[in-house]
């Protein structure tokens, strides 16, 4: 006699092209490793997206808890899309109510102000205070870099060239690895006055249509250059994002953006692979 399957739905959400696979689990019974969430990231042979997030109960004060898992199945501290997502899954499955929120996440707690729209919602995150790093010398020229602490490791490259123009498939790799455990890498580019172009290579994950915690660290840096305002539009391959950003270093920037729901999937988990690692 066949045994029932063991079934797991998840819900897929996208801010600004972001996409990631949410499991709400206010029980804390569910555990995927990385051999798992890498296949359910696959978008081949699995369902598909940049990372997989878990909405878990709450702690350290906060109402409800984030674990996020990139592709390639590492953990990540934050993702400034990835908790939008996770924020209309709450929302969504009765865990938290609009118009505020918290969820603590590995790289703190986070506030999200959440606002229901018409088929597409929009949410502003509290991502805590971002830090600045150096100024290194770039070997392209023209450009000019350096790190950024946003929760998570960034490297900003700024230039004068059109980061559509730019061979992100193999700067992006190269300047992941200059840091042990790698950093996000930021191609960006002044587009108007307070607005800014980029694309972005994730660690374990590639290139993708947005990176919130990216976005951040781009206005950061840019700002620090006197490049932009408090208040930075950034253009991200899949969509507008904005930043706000505080009057000293310790005070938080803010990050708003759209968030869709697209779909609800229900998974077999005896055809995901099993173990830790």
């Amino acid at each position: 006699m066949a045994l029932a399957a063991q079934l797991l739905t998840l819900t897929k959400h996208e801010g600004a092209g972001n996409d990631f696979l949410v499991v709400v689990d206010p029980d804390d019974r569910v555990r995927l490793g990385a051999p798992a969430v890498r296949r359910l990231c696959d978008r081949h042979r699995g369902v598909g997206a940049d990372g997989v997030i878990r909405v878990g109960p709450g702690r350290d004060g906060a109402q409800v808890s984030m674990e996020l898992r990139n592709a390639d199945g590492g953990e990540a501290k934050m993702s400034g899309n990835g908790i939008r997502c996770l924020a209309q899954a709450a929302v969504g499955a009765g865990l938290v109510s609009p118009p505020t929120f918290t969820v603590a996440t590995a790289a703190g707690v986070k506030t999200v102000t959440y606002q229901c729209g018409d088929g597409v919602d929009r949410a502003r995150v509290d991502m805590g205070p971002v830090r600045l790093g150096e100024e290194r010398p770039c070997e392209v020229e023209g450009w000019r870099w350096r790190e950024v602490d946003v929760g998570n490791p960034h490297l900003v490259v700024v230039g004068g060239q059109d980061p559509s123009e730019v061979a992100v498939g193999v700067l992006g790799p190269r300047y992941e690895a200059s840091r042990p455990g790698g950093v996000n890498v930021e191609f960006v580019t002044r587009s108007a006055p307070d607005e800014l172009a980029l694309r972005v290579w994730e660690r374990g994950v590639g290139e993708t249509l947005a990176c919130g915690t990216g976005s951040c660290a781009a206005a950061a840096a840019a700002h620090g250059w006197g490049l932009v305002g408090d208040h930075v539009v950034v253009h991200n391959p899949g969509g507008a994002l904005e930043v706000w950003l505080g009057r000293s270093a310790d005070d938080p920037v803010e990050l708003a953006g759209p968030v869709r729901r697209v779909a609800e999937v229900v998974v077999d988990l005896s055809t995901l692979p099993s173990g830790a690692e």
